[in-house]
């Protein structure tokens, strides 16, 4: 156990003969007791200095630990954030392409389609066409034939005995 001031200042020494003056002593002890004290008063000063210093840095350490944690979540959910975003965007480009190629396959389709009715359109025109030209060619034949001659050879008597049979035919149908 270590020595007190209050040790040392009781402490009594047996007096020999021939042995040191008592006063020195004492004053000596004096300055060592003051010393002591001091001494004793700056180790609990410290002591309580380092006490305080070590709450501190058990503060701080748990801060360190919860930053530490706090910064792997935000490591994980960034990586879980960007993994997402990731599988999304492989989605949306898979989307995208389906997209496209199902507009693709239907341009194409009424592409086809388009054609298809455009030659149709084609061989109806031919069709239409030949038919005209043979219509006109019908007509252009019945125009040069030889019977118009031969209504226009015809006398103004047997029209005037066409008109007659006309307006005898029409006034028998209106009674």
């Amino acid at each position: 156990m270590p020595l007190t001031p209050l040790d040392i200042h009781n402490k009594e020494f047996t007096k020999a003969f021939r042995g040191y003056e008592e006063d020195e002593v004492n004053e000596f002890l004096d300055q060592v007791i003051k010393d002591y004290e001091i001494i004793i008063r700056q180790k609990k000063e410290l002591e309580r200095e380092v006490e305080q210093l070590n709450e501190r840095l058990g503060h701080f350490t748990n801060i360190e630990t919860t930053l530490n944690k706090s910064i792997l979540v935000a490591q994980e959910t960034a990586e879980d954030v960007k993994s997402n975003a990731n599988k999304e965007s492989k989605i949306i480009i898979q989307e995208a392409e389906k997209n496209a190629d199902r507009i693709v396959n239907e341009a194409l389709d009424k592409s086809r389609r388009l054609s298809y009715e455009v030659e149709e359109m084609k061989k109806q025109a031919k069709v239409f066409k030949t038919r005209l030209s043979k219509l006109v060619e019908a007509q252009m034949e019945m125009i040069n034939n030889d019977d118009w001659d031969h209504l226009f050879d015809t006398e103004l008597d047997k029209e005037e005995e066409v008109k007659e049979l006309v307006e005898k035919e029409l006034t028998s149908q209106n009674s």
